[in-house]
C-alpha cells in the first residue's frame, strides 16, 4: 500500500462523504481509514454501505484516540491526516506521492485552500520557503496545516496523537516532527481544501473548553522550548518564532486569568528583550500607556472577561 488516509469522524455525515471522495480515483495505491468517534448522526451505518475503505469505531474518546486507532493498522508506506469536514485536492495525493518516492522524503508539505460551506474559494494560502523547518512550526512565519502534508509512516511512528494536548494535538504533532529534522520537499500547489464553516471544529471552542485549549498551547511551546534549550537547539530566531505564537496566546489567557498572562509576559521578555507591543487603535494605546499587565486587568474589569 502506497498511502494510508486517516480520517477521523464524529457527527459529520453533512461533510464526510465529501472528504472520503476526494481520496479517491489515483494512479498509487491508497487506503481509506474512516474511524468513527461515536457518532450519533447515522455516520456508523453509512460507513457500513461503504466498500472500498476501512471502517472502525470506537465510543467518543477524541480525535486523539481516533487517530491512534487508525493509524495502528495503516499498511500504506506515506500517511496523509483529513479531517472529517474538509477535503484534499484533486491529483494532490498522487502529486505528493511521487514528490515523496522521487526524493525520499520524510515530509511533503504543500499550501492550501480555504473554501466556505458552499465551496467559494476565500483563500488560497501557498506554503512559505523557510530555512529553518523547526522555527517555521513554532511560529515564525506560516506553516500551512498538517492535513496538507505528507508523512512517511516509518518517521513518525514514534510520534502519537497526544490526548492530554488533543485541542492542539496537530500542532503539537508537526512540532514533535519537525525536532526530528526531516527531510522536507515541497509540494508547490494546494494539496489541501480547508473548509470555513459554522458548525462545531474541535480548535473553536468557548468557555471551560477554550481555557483548556489556551493551557494546552502554553503547555506545549513550555515542553518543546526546555527540549530544545537542553540539547542546545533553543536559538534567538527560534525564541522570537515561539513569541510570534505566546504573545497572542497570552492575550488570550488574560481573558480568564490576569495573573497567569502576566507570568506569559515575563517569559515572552526573557525569550524576547527586544520584544514591542505592536497593536494600534486604543488597544495599542492602553498597552502603551499603562502596561501590559495593567490593560490586561483594565479590559477584564471593563469588557467582563
Amino acid at each position: 500500500m502506497d498511502i494510508s488516509i486517516i480520517i477521523p469522524t464524529y457527527n459529520r455525515l453533512w461533510s464526510l462523504p465529501k472528504a472520503i471522495e476526494s481520496c479517491r480515483g489515483t494512479k498509487c495505491a491508497v487506503e481509506i481509514i474512516v474511524v468513527d468517534d461515536g457518532s450519533t448522526d447515522g455516520t456508523w451505518e453509512w460507513l457500513q454501505q461503504q466498500s472500498d475503505m476501512v471502517i472502525l469505531q470506537q465510543q467518543h474518546w477524541g480525535k486523539c484516540w481516533a487517530v491512534n486507532k487508525g493509524f495502528a493498522i495503516a499498511k500504506g508506506k506515506y500517511i496523509k491526516f483529513l479531517d472529517s469536514d474538509d477535503s484534499i485536492a484533486k491529483g494532490a495525493i498522487d502529486e505528493q506521492f511521487n514528490i515523496a518516492e522521487e526524493n525520499a522524503s520524510d515530509i511533503v508539505v504543500s499550501g492550501y485552500t480555504l473554501v466556505d460551506e458552499d465551496n467559494n474559494q476565500l483563500q488560497q494560502q501557498p506554503w512559505v520557503g523557510c530555512d529553518d523547518f523547526i522555527a517555521q512550526q513554532l511560529g515564525e512565519c506560516d506553516s500551512s496545516h498538517y492535513s496538507a502534508y505528507l508523512f512517511k509512516k516509518s518517521f513518525i511512528n514514534d510520534i502519537p496523537h497526544r490526548p492530554d494536548f488533543a485541542y492542539r494535538d496537530d500542532r503539537l504533532f508537526v512540532i514533535e516532527a519537525a525536532l526530528k529534522n526531516p527531510k522536507v520537499s515541497i509540494h508547490n500547489s494546494f494539496a489541501l481544501v480547508h473548509t470555513s464553516h459554522t458548525k462545531s471544529k474541535l480548535q473553536l471552542n468557548q468557555g471551560m473548553q477554550k481555557t483548556v485549549q489556551d493551557f494546552q498551547h502554553l503547555n506545549i511551546y513550555k515542553n518543546i522550548l526546555a527540549q530544545l534549550d537542553s540539547e542546545g537547539q533553543l536559538t534567538e530566531r527560534r525564541k522570537k518564532a515561539s513569541v510570534n505564537a505566546l504573545w497572542p496566546l497570552c492575550q488570550w489567557i488574560a481573558r480568564h486569568d490576569v495573573d497567569d498572562a502576566a507570568s506569559l509576559f515575563e517569559w515572552i521578555k526573557k525569550l524576547d528583550p527586544d520584544f514591542k507591543v505592536k497593536e494600534k487603535g486604543i488597544i495599542g494605546f492602553l498597552y502603551k500607556k499603562m502596561g501590559v499587565n495593567n490593560t490586561h486587568r483594565l479590559l477584564k474589569i471593563k469588557r467582563g472577561f
